[in-house]
């Protein structure tokens, strides 16, 4: 039994870049950064990050280039594919890139609520940053009823 999956949660390095092929098909790539944090035999903490290429094929990479942005949070699922080709000076290349079955968007950078879309040049983040967007709450005190239940 074979078994190539991948299930990573990071950020966009870049926002991605929509393309098609010759027959039509949408595609779009963008880099991926997850980070590892773990405390050494001396205590101390450390950090490495991995950077990743991504592709997107179909109705998936159009809504990927629409509602990602760098920054954008993300859990990719997918599969492993390695590429070899030879570039402009002749020397033998080799890629290996996730290509993505599923992806879901997390919480949109900076904050606020509403729509997912792209920011306009109007309404970037001042240069003091972007706001934090406040984590909620949640407090149980009365007794859950199943007639509260959606389901």
């Amino acid at each position: 039994m074979n078994l190539n999956k991948v299930f990573l949660i990071g950020r966009l390095t870049v926002d991605p870049q929509l393309r098609s092929t010759a027959g039509g098909q949408p595609v779009a790539s963008f880099g991926l950064a997850t980070n590892r944090v773990w405390t050494d035999k001396a205590g101390a903490k450390q950090e490495s990050v991995e950077f990743h290429n991504i592709v997107v094929w179909g109705r998936q990479a159009e809504i990927a280039s629409k509602f990602l942005i760098k920054g954008s949070l993300a859990l990719i699922e997918g599969r492993l594919q390695t590429r070899a080709w030879d570039d402009k000076q002749g020397q033998k290349r080799r890629t290996t890139e996730i290509i993505a079955e599923r992806i879901q968007l997390g919480p949109r950078p900076g904050g606020g609520g509403g729509s997912f879309a792209k920011p306009t040049p109007m309404s970037e983040p001042s240069a003091s940053g972007p706001a934090l967007e406040e984590i909620p709450t949640i407090t149980v005190d009365e007794e859950i009823k199943s007639d509260d239940l959606p389901f």
